[in-house]
């Protein structure tokens, strides 16, 4: 199996190709190349289409994004360009591929498409109702996808929707990563970190998703995996919690492993004493429930997948 995969450089992107099984033939990318990448820019649409024309891959594993959620409230266009303009301009160049075996895409979403209002994990077959430009951009990607490579009926669809939630891992800059700087930076002083507690969700560890992307792919390519295959997907690790819990956990885990010392006192706020360019959903945890059965994958809980990448760090 050929797979392109796009964004290697980044947080996901590093630990799939850790994870990369045997008999794939994976071809990197990044915006900027580097040793053993390829550069290709996710807001040029000609350059996304020439990297399907040049390399024909079997897939597209698009886990590139423009991930900066406030920054894209005033960087608009270049946030829609990579968010839905790179997974469009994918979706068509596959479409119009006259091989037998004309590729897939899997891209990469987030909870972010739903506004948070429900109060009740989100199922995979529910409406897109983004509350910013994030948001819209990934959701405005899925419906891209679906529409070019989402066949229905007992079809198989060659365009596949992963949403996932709340990214932490050992590599990257990402909000646990954070918090075990700020945790070492106020170990012992009498300003606690104020962490906002009245949004929920779920943490999803690098590694458990990764694992997630190359199953999904595994078993798309698998003759004896009936049809029809679910088209949208959800992944997280098990659980729930807020920014707040989160934070804690990250001290208190770090402690015990020895990456501190001593963590920092944590206080709890509101998303109002903490006001941010963008909004964001209030409850997000999404329905694993569907995925997890098609991959045969059970997760952890996130303050145990925490831990297990935490213990990388020592």
């Amino acid at each position: 199996m050929r797979v392109l995969l796009t964004g290697a450089a980044g947080q996901l992107g590093q630990i799939l190709r850790q994870q990369c099984p045997p008999g794939v033939e994976l071809i990197a990318s990044s915006r900027s190349g580097g040793e053993g990448l390829i550069p290709l820019d996710l807001a040029d649409p000609a350059a996304c289409r020439a990297a399907i024309a040049v390399h024909r891959p079997d897939w597209v594993l698009n886990a590139g994004a423009y991930t900066a959620v406030d920054r894209a409230e005033v960087d608009a266009a270049e946030a829609w360009a990579v968010n839905a303009g790179a997974p469009r301009a994918f979706a068509e160049a596959l479409a119009e591929r006259s091989s037998p075996v004309a590729g897939g895409l899997l891209q990469l979403s987030t909870d972010f498409v739903f506004s948070g209002r429900q109060g009740s994990p989100y199922r995979p077959e529910q409406p897109c109702d983004p509350l910013g430009v994030y948001g819209a951009s990934k959701a405005a990607a899925e419906q891209a996808v679906l529409a070019r490579l989402g066949a229905e009926g007992n079809g198989a669809a060659r365009g596949l929707i992963l949403r996932t939630s709340w990214l932490m891992g050992p590599v990257g800059r990402n909000f646990a990563q954070t918090m075990l700087r700020l945790h070492r930076e106020h170990a012992g002083s009498d300003q606690p970190l104020r962490v906002v507690a009245d949004q929920v969700g779920c943490p999803t560890s690098t590694l458990s998703l990764a694992a997630a992307c190359w199953r999904v792919l595994q078993r798309c390519c698998d003759p004896s995996v009936p049809s029809p295959r679910p088209r949208i997907l959800h992944w997280s690790d098990a659980g729930a919690a807020s920014w707040y819990d989160v934070a804690v956990a990250v001290g208190e885990l770090a402690v015990e492993l020895g990456l501190l010392r001593q963590g920092a006192s944590v206080q709890p706020i509101t998303t109002a004493d903490y006001p941010t360019p963008a909004q964001r959903p209030s409850y997000s945890l999404l329905d694993c429930s569907q995925t997890r059965r098609f991959l045969d994958l059970q997760p952890h809980h996130w303050r145990q997948a925490l831990r297990q990448w935490l213990c990388l760090l020592r």
